[in-house]
């Protein structure tokens, strides 16, 4: 295992976010003082004294240097894991203008904490499968991490070429990660399901409707719930072995839609029901008032549709194949590599998305059953 202070110090940025609140809640856990970085607070059962939240926009290059500058001395380890996506979401996957914001973001967060005294031994960037192009054309099946680079414009590449030429030039070092569907509890993020799900859900059931699979053609995924990748940010800070290196990180197992809604249906107490074809990203802004008075009616926390979508509604038409007839291409990882380094985590996928749609009910951010 990796050498580190006595009181090692990981500056989470992007705290807020899916992998961000799960990297700290794990950091936490292992004793490790933790600085989340984001530009609203983490949505935490707990906040010990050895966290402190910084609330920073990662655009602004001149805030950044004056709130992160003081940390260099103190940063021993950071997990980067914000992202800036555009409205609609996936027209910004080929924006060129947000490619460039991403990387000044990270190069916004190195600046200062690699500067005049800095103590950084070590930097976890999280990436996806875009980096090889699997939301342009298909991908080897398996896909695994030696496999060249994609020839198309990515953020990712610009990221990863910043960090590649950081480290080797101040000496710490870095280990990319490139999950796949991640699957945790927060709402308003990018992407995120189970909080889609949900909403969905109790829409149906107030219309007196099933609650219909909303998607098109079927197809076989894999996905990653947030502990699991939480504990590889963990693994990764604290073994040699990471350095340097990229992994792609899945529960260990397959999945299909259809074959996991009933379980959702029950923990929801919902009726499952024939598909139904349905574009969530229009669906759910529309019933924006239905949801005030459900809210209103189950007592659930007084957040609004717009604060709990995010781009998520989004990100969901994509994941549940909306509009699609022909047959999807697989994109399958290989976690071959990570599980012969030493991390073999696995969760079940269909229990991960029923985990994290009951925490949401017991946060009261989506009705239970009745």
């Amino acid at each position: 295992m990796t050498s580190s202070p006595a009181s090692p110090t990981v500056a989470v940025l992007g705290a807020s976010g899916l992998v961000g609140t799960a990297a700290v809640e794990r950091f936490l856990d292992e004793g490790w003082d933790v600085i989340a970085v984001s530009r609203r607070a983490p949505d935490l059962d707990a906040a010990p004294p050895s966290l402190q939240h910084l609330p920073l926009d990662l655009t602004d290059r001149d805030a950044c240097r004056a709130a992160l500058a003081p940390l260099a001395a103190r940063v021993t380890h950071v997990v980067y894991a914000a992202v800036a996506e555009a409205p609609g979401l996936l027209p910004g996957w080929r924006d060129p203008a947000q490619m460039d914001l991403n990387r000044r973001m990270l190069a916004n967060v190195l600046d200062p904490l690699t500067g005049a005294g800095s103590r950084l031994q070590h930097l976890s960037l999280l990436q996806g499968t875009k980096a090889y192009g699997a939301h342009l054309h298909p991908i080897a099946v398996p896909a695994r991490e030696r496999a060249p680079r994609d020839d198309h414009p990515n953020f990712y590449w610009l990221q990863e070429d910043l960090v590649r030429e950081r480290a080797a030039a101040q000496g710490w070092t870095f280990t990319i990660f490139r999950p796949q569907l991640i699957v945790g509890p927060n709402h308003g993020v990018v992407m995120n399901l189970p909080p889609i799900i949900g909403i969905y859900a109790a829409l149906r059931r107030a219309e007196g409707r099933p609650f219909a699979f909303p998607g098109g053609v079927r197809y076989v995924w894999e996905a990653a719930d947030t502990r699991l990748v939480a504990g590889a940010l963990l693994w990764a800070a604290t073994h040699d072995i990471a350095a340097g290196e990229t992994y792609y990180l899945t529960n260990g197992e397959v999945f299909e839609w259809r074959s996991i809604w009933p379980a959702m249906a029950e923990v929801l107490g919902v009726e499952a029901g024939p598909d139904e074809p349905c574009e969530l990203a229009t669906y759910l802004p529309a019933r924006a008032a239905q949801w005030d008075a459900i809210v209103a009616r189950y007592g659930l926390r007084p957040l609004r549709m717009d604060q709990l979508l995010g781009e998520s509604h989004h990100y969901a038409d994509r994941c549940f194949a909306h509009g699609e007839t022909k047959p999807r291409q697989p994109t399958f990882l290989s976690t071959v590599k990570i599980r012969r380094a030493g991390f073999d985590a696995a969760f079940d996928t269909e229990e991960s998305f029923c985990h994290w749609l009951r925490v949401l009910i017991d946060r009261k951010v989506i009705p239970g059953p009745r």
